[in-house]
């Protein structure tokens, strides 16, 4: 295992890099187990705790993709410039894959990441078709990379999967944690969206595993008084976000809801 944790390949919106000093002292007396987090986006956690074992999903399966191939050492070849017109064949490319059939292949990864670090706000979305839709971004400089060797040992004992969180094949004594898309307006992250209900759900699926449970998630009251119900402690943190991009500009309030630490 490296000595100082591997910075997430992807950019990714609510990261939590910057939660992990939070999550290191809830995961010290636990990290001979396996980490759990059924909603893994850009791998911050996983990556800054570093267990030996873990089980990562994801809804989205472009996502997953990319992560089972950085699973096997991968490395590609394809040019990758911070330049608008190049921008737009690789997505034009890349939604060719999904209309073939062919979104688990390498040059799929490969795309993807070219996408995610060049695309506007390093956002993922995708049209009703199914397609990717993001615009250029307005970077002035990117760091790219064509190697991914350097994961391959890490990520050795970590498995990936795309689908429900209920569908995660759950242990005893797995340490869970989960980050689902905020209790806000906006839930499209993934086709299908994430609503209340899908809240609901997960904060029961939560309470009703026996190990140790962590939940991130925006602080609104009805988190709150969810996860009250069900029986976790409850942690305040002011996130490095604000509320909005408009108007505004009080830091976002995040909650840590734990149970069976």
């Amino acid at each position: 295992m490296p000595s100082e944790p591997a910075k997430p390949p992807l950019k990714w919106a609510g990261g939590k890099r910057w939660l992990i000093p939070q999550l290191l002292s809830l995961w010290t007396l636990h990290k001979a187990r396996r980490l759990v987090d059924p909603f893994c986006g850009g791998l911050a956690v996983p990556l800054g705790l570093r267990p030996l074992r873990a089980c990562l999903s994801d809804a989205n399966p472009h996502l997953i993709n990319f992560y089972r191939w950085l699973h096997c050492g991968f490395t590609t070849s394809m040019p990758m410039h911070n330049d608008e017109g190049l921008y737009y064949r690789y997505r034009n490319r890349f939604n060719e894959l999904l209309r073939t059939g062919e979104e688990h292949s390498a040059e799929a990864a490969a795309l993807f990441y070219y996408l995610n670090r060049t695309g506007y706000n390093g956002l993922c979305r995708f049209n009703s078709r199914g397609f990717f839709n993001v615009p250029y971004g307005r970077y002035k400089t990117i760091r790219y990379s064509n190697d991914f060797s350097e994961f391959r040992s890490l990520l050795s004992r970590w498995s990936f999967t795309h689908g429900d969180f209920e569908a995660t094949d759950l242990q005893a004594d797995d340490f869970v944690y989960a980050d689902p898309p905020y209790d806000v307006p906006f839930t499209h992250y993934s086709r299908g969206g994430f609503t209340w209900d899908d809240q609901v759900r997960l904060a029961e699926w939560l309470s009703s595993h026996g190990g140790p449970v962590v939940l991130s998630n925006q602080a609104t009251a009805r988190i709150v008084k969810l996860y009250e119900r069900l029986g976790f402690e409850m942690a305040f943190f002011k996130a490095p976000r604000m509320i909005s991009c408009s108007g505004d500009r009080t830091p976002a309030l995040e909650v840590l809801a734990s149970r069976n630490l």
